[in-house]
């Protein structure tokens, strides 16, 4: 019998020999990025063994303003911005696939997702805090989980809706290799869904991070039913400071948040930007493309290509988990009648459990306050609904040209986009005490002024998106426009309208969403003393949330989300129609 190894046990001897031959090629690379992943890991540890501490919820708040704290309490707001994003990406992931693969379920999860993006941030912390006290009774942890519920809360809708999307919009000839193949659920998923879906998911997933930052002080130092409640971070230290008001450690705190920021975006966004450009789909190689020093500093180093290695069994081993899920060979017909006795089956129940809801709601509020109590809300809002269309018309008429400018010229495209992804991401209310300060100093009302504290969080978004829609226009047509002598209005009308449309419609829809959820913080704005109040939705809905008013608080919610869903459906879905149909690619 031949004593030579069997070819499995060839594998198995290589491996070891594998790695220590690429162990002993390591060079000063692999050092420096072998001790950057060991510091991160401690740090995590470090700030982590915080969040576990002993807390007594009668206590006395006190937050530490000494200068000195910002480095920890960066890291206290950075573990749990990035705890959020990894919850906010298997969120997506689940509730998206659900939606996009059931149609049953689509009819449910689509419009549910869109009342869930309505509901400003304090009226998921009003719920979030009392039930994560009750689940972690005397510890920091229950503040923890509430906290990075609510900066989900603000990333999770957005990411999940663009990768619903893409979902939905695979190209046939993806959906017909799979098929062919008899790919696995999960090799679909794996190996065509989410390259597919990648470039637009990390790029929501930036804007959504950016979202996290704009409510960092409403999810870090928490006032909730009349108690005041904080955790270690940035967003409490400027809110203890902007209640102190002292404007040098206001200062100190938005040198901070800017370092933040600018590192997280070097650091991590620019490398991952960079890195999805591989699942571009082109059939020629593009002219422009997204660089990163730490990508290109990560592609130098061997630990790559060997977590890889190490790492393939595991994928292996997923890849055969993920039979169980089935093969992707359903039928593209389907038996029309069975079909439609599922739908009535599943509108019944539905329907019912909805029905339900509301009745126990009603018969809530009836009880408490009478149905009465959503008069107010109602005419406040159309106070809210002005600011809002102010700040959409406002930044469409600045930003969209000056985006377009941006987009057709690279050179400017490579200075600005950067700057526009920090300023979208920095925390506009960071600067609200300035903001005081000018409106004391000029007179103006805050009923005027809360419109320009709403347009620093939901502008960029119109003139990112028109960036982004300005560079997806083909440089040949821009050069037949040239030739054919074609400027000005005409221009304007026949290509750059046209082509930035699509882009512009989803820009604004995010700044609309957006700037209803700032109107929580726009239209109340303490300083020091000073509590600069505007009438409005979004100052009615801080003041219940202040006070533990659950009645007006879930009325106040109930017709945000009403104007919200009604200005969606009535207005931007339409123009969404018009974008998919006249102007897509």
């Amino acid at each position: 019998m031949s004593s030579f190894p069997t070819r499995p046990e060839v594998v198995r001897a290589s491996l070891p020999s594998r790695v220590a031959g690429r162990m002993s090629r390591m060079s000063w690379v692999d050092v420096v990025v072998a001790a950057a992943v060991l510091v991160l890991l401690y740090a995590t540890l470090r700030v982590g063994q915080g969040t576990t501490v002993r807390f007594a919820t009668g206590q006395n708040v006190h937050v530490d303003t000494d200068p000195g704290r910002l480095p920890y309490d960066a890291a206290r707001s950075l573990l749990r911005m990035f705890v959020a994003l990894a919850a906010s990406t298997v969120f997506t992931f689940v509730y998206a696939y659900a939606a996009a693969r059931s149609r049953r379920l689509e009819r449910i999860l689509i419009p549910a997702l869109d009342i869930l993006q309505s509901v400003p941030v304090l009226g998921f912390l009003t719920v979030a805090v009392t039930g994560f006290i009750a689940l972690f009774p005397g510890s920091m942890l229950g503040l923890e989980c509430a906290s990075i519920f609510a900066i989900f809360t603000s990333q999770a809708w957005n990411m999940t809706f663009g990768f619903y999307h893409s979902l939905t919009s695979l190209p046939r000839e993806l959906d017909e290799l799979s098929r062919s193949f008899r790919f696995t659920r999960w090799m679909r998923f794996w190996k065509v869904e989410l390259p597919a879906g990648a470039i637009g998911l990390v790029w929501n997933g930036m804007m959504s991070f950016g979202g996290g930052w704009f409510f960092l002080v409403a999810s870090e130092a928490i006032s909730v039913n009349n108690r005041d409640y904080a955790l270690p971070g940035v967003g409490s230290y400027a809110g203890a400071a902007i209640a102190d008001g002292d404007l040098g450690k206001v200062g100190w705190a938005i040198v901070t948040m800017a370092v933040m920021v600018i590192g997280v975006n070097f650091l991590f966004w620019r490398p991952l930007t960079a890195w999805v450009e591989k699942f571009k789909n082109e059939q020629s190689e593009a002219s422009e493309v997204q660089r990163s020093h730490v990508l290109d500093f990560l592609r130098r180093s061997h630990w790559p290509a060997l977590a890889g290695r190490l790492l393939r069994p595991v994928g292996r081993g997923l890849a055969r988990a993920g039979r169980i899920f089935g093969i992707d060979d359903r039928p593209l017909l389907t038996d029309r009648r069975r079909q439609r006795t599922g739908d009535i089956t599943f509108a019944v129940v539905a329907g019912g459990m909805i029905l339900w809801g509301l009745i126990d709601l009603i018969g809530y509020l009836r009880d408490r306050t009478g149905l009465g109590v959503f008069g107010a809300p109602l005419l406040l809002g159309l106070a809210t609904l002005a600011r809002v269309v102010v700040v959409v018309v406002g930044a469409t008429l600045v930003w969209v040209p000056i985006g377009v400018r941006i987009g057709f010229s690279p050179k400017l495209t490579r200075i600005a986009q950067p700057l526009v992804q920090i300023l979208a991401s920095f925390p506009a209310n960071f600067l609200f005490p300035l903001a005081v300060w000018f409106f004391l100093k000029t007179g103006l009302s805050l009923d005027v002024g809360g419109v320009l504290l709403m347009a620093l969080g939901a502008q960029w978004y119109i003139l990112f998106n028109t960036i982004a829609g300005a560079m997806s226009i083909p440089t040949d047509l821009r050069e037949a426009m040239d030739d054919l002598g074609i400027h000005g209005w005409q221009r304007w009308r026949r290509l750059i309208l046209p082509g930035i449309f699509p882009s512009y419609v989803t820009g604004g829809i995010t700044a609309s969403g957006g700037a209803w959820n700032a109107s929580i913080v726009s239209e109340i704005v303490p300083f020091g003393a000073t509590t600069l109040t505007a009438t409005g939705l979004g100052a009615y809905i801080s003041h219940a949330t202040a006070h533990g008013d659950f009645p007006h608080l879930i009325a106040g919610v109930a017709v945000m989300s009403l104007y919200v869903v009604g200005l969606n459906r009535l207005f931007w879905r339409r123009l969404y129609r018009l974008a998919e149909t006249r102007y897509a690619a």
